[in-house]
């Protein structure tokens, strides 16, 4: 969710696409000078010239935010302007607004207009805000129906076709660098108000090519912790420095591996969470193989996710089976 620390009344300037449509947001001025864009196949809503709603930066662990965070409302749609505030972090901006028009999909949040000059975009608004909040969430009334193992394990399932569609995306095998820890990789992703997943921060998506040679680090700082993939860990002992250079690269297999925990985190502690986590124990233990060739691919671990829930379903249907559940 969106976090308010102050309110204040603003006059969002409009920018136009070439069609002559408008586009709401803080980018005018450089959308009038050639900088300004929506993504193709999708036409940008237009936001009226009233104030929109600003609300402040939200807070991670004491640090800001590198983007300033605007909700801009016309009639019954709601848009989210995100504003660059670090300059210097520009690059990670604009590789993240590519990712965002090249992989336009049922994965990806929509997005709807933009301005590389103002290192501004415009994107589709969801209250759920970012997965780091699902279990508040289900404790809201309104949501607890939704607090099932059903439910949570579609929402597996969603997390994994997504990582499924990066590692196969129309740019080739992508992948998800920024989930570094459970709490980091839950931020990435949206949860829509009809409970399915989209991926929203797509700013560190180096890509993997075998043919070619290139494989990939995610940064240039030591990685630790049993979250990430052994093969992202220093491998040369405490008594070594980390250096960068000496860093053996790795590829995708490293999400692979992230999937037993972002799984585990997804299911959580409703009755019958503990009969799926027995279903899917075996391609979670091949997920953990410390060997990254050894683990399954992304379209395999969705193809199982997948027939365990259809095994679910039909044994939930039998009366022997219905009170494990």
């Amino acid at each position: 969710m969106l976090g308010v620390h102050h309110r204040r009344r603003a006059r969002a300037p409009v920018a136009r696409r070439d069609d002559g449509q408008q586009l709401g947001g803080a980018f005018a001025a450089a959308a009038a000078a050639g900088g300004g864009g929506a993504a193709p196949e999708r036409p940008a809503l237009p936001v009226p010239r009233q104030p929109a709603r600003l609300f402040g930066p939200c807070r991670r662990r004491a640090q800001p935010l590198p983007l300033r965070v605007f909700l801009s409302e016309w009639k019954e749609n709601k848009v989210v302007i995100s504003q660059l505030t670090k300059p210097e972090l520009k690059e990670d901006f604009l590789h993240g607004l590519k990712m965002l028009k090249a992989l336009q999909s049922k994965h990806v949040v929509r997005l709807l207009g933009y301005c590389e000059k103002q290192f501004t975009i415009l994107t589709e608004y969801h209250p759920l805000g970012s997965l780091r909040g699902l279990n508040e969430t289900l404790h809201i009334p309104k949501y607890k129906s939704m607090n099932t193992w059903h439910r949570r394990l579609m929402l597996a399932i969603d997390y994994v076709s997504i990582i499924h569609y990066l590692h196969s995306s129309p740019l080739g095998t992508l992948v998800m660098c920024d989930s570094n820890d459970l709490d980091k990789a839950l931020s990435q992703y949206l949860l829509t108000s009809d409970f399915h997943i989209l991926v929203n921060d797509l700013d560190a998506l180096p890509l993997v090519n075998r043919s070619a040679g290139r494989l990939v680090k995610c940064g240039h700082r030591e990685l630790w912790g049993e979250f990430v993939a052994p093969e992202q860990r220093w491998p040369y002992g405490e008594d070594v420095p980390f250096d960068d250079e000496l860093m053996p690269p790795y590829d995708e297999k490293t999400d692979i591996w992230k999937i037993p925990d972002v799984s585990n985190f997804f299911l959580g502690h409703v009755e019958g969470s503990d009969i799926v986590r027995l279903h899917l124990f075996d391609i979670h233990a091949a997920c953990k193989k410390k060997d990254p060739a050894e683990r399954p691919s992304a379209q395999e671990v969705l193809d199982t996710y997948k027939k365990v829930l259809t095994l679910l379903i039909r044994e939930a249907a039998m009366p022997s089976t219905r009170e494990m559940l």
